[in-house]
This record gives C-alpha cells, sequence and structure tokens, in this order.
C-alpha cells in the first residue's frame, strides 16, 4: 500500500532544477481558459511529430496491424489526430494534478454513473477497467471524485516525478498499489474497493497468454486478469474519458457491468478482456497510446513486428 509520499528536501537538489521549471510553467499553462489549452495542446503535439519520428513510426506500425484495411491516407489522419492527442495529454495531466474540483466538474460530462452505482449495490469489489488513452490521468481523477478507490501504478525511477505523480493521483484516489502487488489486489477486492486497473499493455512474456488484439493474433496479454477474477470474483466496470473535438471538454462513459467471464480460463479471460478494450478504443480511436509497442512480446520464434524500431527505449 502507498498513501502520500512525504516531501523529501533532496527533491530540491540542482538536478531536479530542470523538471522543476517544466512543472512551474504545466502549472502557469493550466490556469489559462480551457478552449485557448485546447489549442496550445494539439497544435503543439502536432508539431512534436516532427521531432519524434521514430515514435510516429510506432504509431503508424501499431495501427498497419491493427487495422491492416485501413487506407494510408486515413492512417495519416490518425497519427495527426493521435499526435494532436499527445500534446493534449500532457496538459490533462497538469489539469488532473493541479485543477479544482469545480473546474472537473465544469467540463465533464458524466454518462452512464448509474452502471457504478448497480455494481457497487452489490457489495462485492469493483474492478474499473482502464483502457491507456492518453485523456487516462483526467479520466482517473474525474472517476475518482465521484468514486474515491484504489490506483494501480507503477512507481517512477525518478524520485521528484513519483512524488508529484502520488500527490497528483491521490487528489481522488484512496491509495495507490503497485502494479505487481496482485495479492494487494485481491485484498482489497474481497473487501469490497474499487480498484482501477488496466491491463491492456503489453507487459512482457512472464505470466501472459498471447491472444488476439485487433487484428494480431498473438498479442502478450497479462494473466493478472484471470488471477483477479479467480480469487476475488469482482465486478469489472469499464470506462472511457472521451475528449470532445473543438474544444467542448469532455465525456466520462461508463459502461455497464461484464458478467460471464469464463474465470477458470487464462486464454479465455485475456481474449474477452482485449474484445472489451477494443470495443471501448474504437470509441476514441486516436486518443489510445499507440505510441507504446504494444506487440514487442513475441511468442517464442517468432520475429518482431517492429524491426529497428525495438531499439527506442521508454
Amino acid at each position: 500500500m502507498i498513501q502520500a509520499l512525504k516531501f523529501n528536501k533532496s527533491l530540491l537538489h540542482p538536478r531536479y532544477w530542470l523538471i522543476w521549471l517544466g512543472i512551474g510553467l504545466l502549472y502557469s499553462l493550466v490556469l489559462l481558459p480551457y478552449p485557448l489549452i485546447y489549442w496550445i495542446g494539439t497544435n503543439l503535439g502536432l508539431l512534436s511529430k516532427r521531432f519524434l519520428k521514430k515514435r510516429a513510426k510506432i504509431v503508424d506500425r501499431n495501427l498497419e496491424l491493427c487495422f491492416p484495411n485501413m487506407s494510408l491516407q486515413d492512417r495519416q489522419h490518425y497519427i495527426n489526430k493521435n499526435f494532436e492527442s499527445v500534446g493534449m495529454g500532457i496538459f490533462e495531466t497538469g489539469m488532473a494534478w493541479f485543477w479544482p474540483e469545480w473546474r472537473i466538474r465544469w467540463w465533464f460530462k458524466i454518462k452512464g454513473y448509474k452502471h457504478m452505482i448497480a455494481a457497487q449495490e452489490t457489495g462485492v469489489g469493483v474492478i474499473v477497467l482502464g483502457i491507456h488513452f492518453l485523456t487516462l490521468e483526467l479520466g482517473g481523477r474525474a472517476f475518482g471524485m465521484l468514486n474515491p478507490g484504489i490506483g494501480v501504478y507503477r512507481p517512477n525511477d525518478n524520485q521528484l516525478m513519483n512524488w508529484l505523480q502520488n500527490r497528483g493521483r491521490l487528489r481522488s484516489n484512496k491509495y495507490m498499489l503497485d502494479r505487481k502487488n496482485i495479492k494487494s489486489m485481491i485484498r482489497v477486492l474481497k473487501k469490497g474497493e474499487v480498484l482501477w486497473y488496466a491491463p491492456d499493455h503489453d507487459y512482457g512474456p512472464l505470466n501472459s497468454s498471447f491472444v488476439p488484439f485487433f487484428a494480431v493474433k498473438n498479442a502478450a496479454t497479462t494473466d493478472g486478469s484471470a488471477m483477479l477474477l479467480r480469487l476475488a470474483t469482482p465486478i469489472i466496470v469499464p470506462f472511457i474519458p472521451r475528449r470532445l473535438p473543438n474544444a467542448k471538454g469532455y465525456e466520462l462513459i461508463i459502461q455497464p457491468a461484464i458478467h460471464n467471464f469464463p474465470i477458470n480460463d487464462e486464454i479465455a479471460v485475456a481474449t474477452k478482456m482485449n474484445q472489451i478494450i477494443e470495443q471501448a478504443i474504437l470509441l476514441a480511436p486516436e486518443q489510445y497510446m499507440w505510441l507504446h509497442r504494444r506487440f514487442k512480446t513475441r511468442p517464442q520464434g517468432e520475429s518482431s513486428l517492429y524491426g529497428d524500431l525495438d531499439k527506442i527505449h521508454h
């Protein structure tokens, strides 16, 4: 269990000064009116594509793999829109960490909250199924304002960024759990808590199954989902934080609970999870984190789907 991290004077060391400068600039920018934030964010994101050429190639390759019938013209359109979303994602992180509640409520429309109420009325634990949209940091803050829960995350290697991330996320969460701490996840779900959980990235070959994801037949998908479902028997409620076009704000879409998981079959659970995630992505495909090498891990003996792009480090 990771609660609020205490501020340590070591975070004022000169090696962190550039980060402090960047955070101060971000804090100042998110004080601007939202339509201006939207204009700056989308344009900076599009501009960044010129300097992040290898990342743009990863986005292109992921779209090509997932949607092989998409035309080159449409793919280029989605690449551009995705980089606009990358720029907005930086600002939305600042908004999530620094905006007051009233301002988030002003720009968010909530759809389907009745599904969350119905899930909690059962008295069992609830997995809020997060998907790695570039809006996720802000969406998590908005969802936590409605239902404070327990976040799952990977601690940042940079101590200052880890403190900032922890501080920002605990504005609307009870506490955080390391994503590797499956035992604690099971424990809190058995207590009837709300747990935020995102199984849509490639977390490596250990404890993963290879199942379809869009048009890719073998996508490494965590078996942690099957373990949570089998041992904690929670309800799963997907949510999508979707950015509206033309600076109109956001929709927080809470979907009906998912039932009838084949909990004793890891392959079947991973397959169904990916199907749910696919449907969510299709609600805002340009806002998904396509920069991630989702298909980096391959079955033994199978060649890379990214070629030289595998040399890019996170």
